[in-house]
């Protein structure tokens, strides 16, 4: 069967939920339940408290680990924060950098993504940064002004090579959490919007090669419909990450639009 040039990526961001008990009674029924997945990448994110602990857990499996956020020092006076070397020593191979909770609860901006951006890339770390229109910009019709100012300041400054290896989640903010997720071809029309600027930062050639995930409210019954359209790659998925049944069935859903993709004729 022929490869996608954007393997499938879906990952689950546990946000702040499930003690270190729970993410490993949690990790040992995923891990049974999408055994035979061979051609989607999954990773979870879980609290940090877990990260090492899961580390050793998943070892030998399908599933990577990945961190919430973190911060752009190595090491420092920086009470409360986590640095990419910490984050390299517990196993995680993604870190999820500008989420909408981050920017709105802890009022972060462009400028610090970019930095934190920056330090995942040079620890080895591949940043899954989000970007996403609130209700208002949509309504006002700003959803690409507000899509393109939060992408282009968190890849300033970055070589096209570097921005290859970047994944960018788009998340509506009014759909994160509330039951009510963008239609598909809402989905689309700004995937597509998001990789013609790609080819602003990194060239023609790699922007195709960048992997765009939708997020918002995703579902065992919505997913398909995101992962036909021919610019989603996959999915950030929030609440449906935290029941194995719900998240393997999104898991599933979306290896079976990838073989599908895989039989089309090019």
């Amino acid at each position: 069967m022929p490869q996608l040039l954007r393997p499938p990526l879906v990952a689950g961001n546990w946000k702040m939920n499930k003690t270190v008990s729970q993410a490993h009674n949690f990790v040992n029924n995923l891990k049974e339940a999408v055994t035979e997945v061979n051609d989607v990448e999954i990773v979870i994110c879980p609290p940090y408290t877990a990260l090492f602990s899961l580390n050793q857990v998943l070892k030998g499996s399908n599933i990577f680990l990945g961190a919430q956020n973190m911060y752009y020092y190595e090491k420092g006076a920086f009470t409360g924060e986590i640095s990419p070397l910490m984050l390299q020593e517990a196993g995680c191979r993604y870190v999820i950098l500008g989420h909408s909770e981050r920017r709105i609860y802890f009022g972060e901006e462009d400028t610090l993504v970019n930095l934190k951006v920056k330090a995942a890339l040079r620890t080895g770390i591949t940043p899954i940064i989000c970007i996403g229109e609130q209700l208002a910009d949509r309504e006002a019709g700003k959803t690409e002004e507000v899509v393109q100012k939060q992408l282009v300041g968190s890849l300033a400054g970055l070589e096209p090579e570097l921005c290859q290896m970047v994944v960018i989640a788009y998340e509506p903010v009014w759909a994160i959490g509330t039951g009510q997720n963008a239609t598909a071809f809402e989905a689309q029309e700004v995937s597509n919007f998001i990789r013609k600027l790609l080819v602003n930062n990194a060239g023609s050639n790699r922007a195709k090669k960048i992997r765009l995930l939708y997020g918002g409210s995703v579902k065992p019954d919505n997913i398909a419909g995101f992962i036909k359209q021919p610019d989603i790659d996959g999915a950030l998925v929030g609440g449906a990450s935290l029941e194995v049944a719900d998240f393997s069935l999104i898991i599933k859903a979306i290896k079976k639009e990838v073989e599908n993709k895989c039989q089309q004729p090019s």
